[in-house]
């Protein structure tokens, strides 16, 4: 694994080196586009509008256009001018209770591990950060653009997820949920049984991805078969009940169900 950034996290005085590194990946498979006829690769040329000649990724800068359409072109110097003196440093902001970081902010993850020859200030902020049950909120800069984050302890390492900001969040524009349709005490209690039943520790490994291994057992088998495409039997559509009228009546089924999986798995 390559570290992707290197600079020091300022909490207060103390100043802890590290090292980041991605802590996810992408197992997607990926495609390119062909034509459809005879399989050749579909390219994209970076073709200027106005003098119809292919541009190379050197003489290309970045434009915005405002609502009134007035279009402002910004160079990499524009760019090099905006303040990013931070960029080789994770400034502690504050600290916050873990529980109060809404889950729908998190964007990405990244491990830190200490880059000096004692760890002793890491572990400092490591365990602080444990027995507090605090997050820091910090400045995180990756790629010339300053994000806000949040630093965290998961097994021992500290970990910075990049947070949305907050007008990045949509708001629910489909009106309020209907009142008047509150549940029943016995629906509740159903419902409840229902989540008792289902309920267990998570373990992430225990499921799978199966979209990509079908996929992948569909590109192996064509590979196999010379590059020619083979028949996939389709997945049935899962019967739907319709209309519940009954809710107890289909929690009861549910939780009978649930039940019945317990026993067998």
């Amino acid at each position: 694994m390559r570290s992707i950034w290197k600079g020091s996290i300022a909490f207060g005085l103390v100043n802890v080196p590290v090292k980041v590194y991605s802590a996810t990946e992408d197992h997607d498979i990926r495609f390119h586009q062909v034509h459809g006829k005879d399989g050749g690769r579909i390219r994209y040329n970076r073709v200027c509008s106005e003098c119809g000649q292919v541009v190379q990724f050197a003489d290309i800068d970045k434009a915005y256009v405002s609502e009134d359409g007035t279009q402002v072109v910004l160079t990499d110097e524009d760019f090099d001018k905006l303040p990013a003196a931070e960029k080789h440093e994770i400034p502690v902001l504050q600290f916050v209770p873990s529980e109060q970081i809404d889950p729908i902010l998190f964007a990405k993850s990244y491990f830190l591990e200490p880059d000096s020859a004692s760890a002793k200030a890491y572990n400092l902020l490591a365990s602080t950060l444990e027995s507090s049950e605090r997050t820091a909120l910090v400045h995180f800069t990756l790629r010339q653009r300053t994000r806000l984050a949040a630093l965290r302890v998961r097994d021992g390492l500290l970990v910075v997820q990049t947070l949305l900001w907050p007008d990045e969040v949509r708001a629910a524009d489909f009106g309020p949920v209907e009142e008047g349709v509150a549940p029943s005490e016995k629906e509740l209690a159903m419902a409840t049984m229902l989540v008792d039943s289902m309920s267990e520790d998570f373990h992430p490994e225990s499921y799978t991805d199966d979209y990509q291994i079908q996929l992948q057992k569909l590109l192996d088998d064509a590979i196999a078969n010379g590059g020619e495409k083979v028949t996939v039997p389709s997945v049935g559509a899962r019967e739907s009940d319709a209309e519940v009228v009954d809710l107890v009546a289909a929690l009861q089924r549910s939780v009978d169900e649930a039940k019945k999986s317990a026993k067998t798995g």
